[in-house]
């Protein structure tokens, strides 16, 4: 092993146990937490050591913690790209022609169209719903259509319909989601299969 994966074991070892910390001072303490910490942990690598503490220990999602997991599992998606990436693992002509990757897996754009149509669909249910005081579908449910591929239909119902706009696990969320779609989307453009 190189300094690279010697450096990737530490920061993950660090980013698990600052999560630890931070479950500890959010259940001991008043505004203690460790958040920034976090993120800058995940941002230098430490995804997957921070997405493991919460698969093991903190699996229950509420709204205080919805946008940290939102944004975790995007990281950890863009940084397992890269890693592969620069591991080597890629075509060795890099592309961006999206439209010709498509052409040839008609059934991922078909696929996407109709997880598109179903999110924008979930999303105006549940803003007649909100509107009605009736039962609302769960935050969960409608970040997840988001991140198997409705991110588009997501972004344009929060927009469009004006639902769900004050809330960053999903204007900060969804996009996040998206950006992550786009990277999956042109590594396996290019991963030379």
């Amino acid at each position: 092993m190189g300094i690279f994966e010697y450096y990737l074991i530490g920061v993950n070892i660090i980013g698990f146990f600052l999560y630890l910390l931070n479950m500890f001072l959010y259940s001991h303490t008043e505004n203690a937490q460790i958040d920034a910490i976090l993120t800058i942990g995940a941002l230098i690598g430490g995804s997957a050591g921070i997405l493991l503490a919460i698969l093991l220990f903190d699996r229950k999602t509420v709204k205080d913690n919805m946008m940290s997991r939102v944004f975790i599992v995007c990281v950890f998606v863009i940084q397992v790209i890269i890693l592969l990436m620069v591991k080597g693992h890629h075509a060795d002509h890099i592309t961006l022609a999206f439209w010709e990757f498509f052409a040839k897996y008609k059934i991922l754009l078909i696929y996407l169209a109709v997880i598109n149509f179903i999110a924008f669909v979930a999303y105006a249910v549940d803003k007649v719903n909100a509107a009605k005081h009736r039962s609302r579908i769960k935050i969960v449910t409608l970040l997840g259509l988001a991140f198997v591929g409705g991110s588009v239909g997501s972004l344009l119902a929060m927009y469009l319909l004006r639902h769900k706009t004050r809330k960053d696990y999903f204007t900060v969320g969804v996009p996040l989601i998206m950006i992550m779609q786009v990277v999956v989307i042109f590594y396996a453009m290019n991963t030379g299969g």
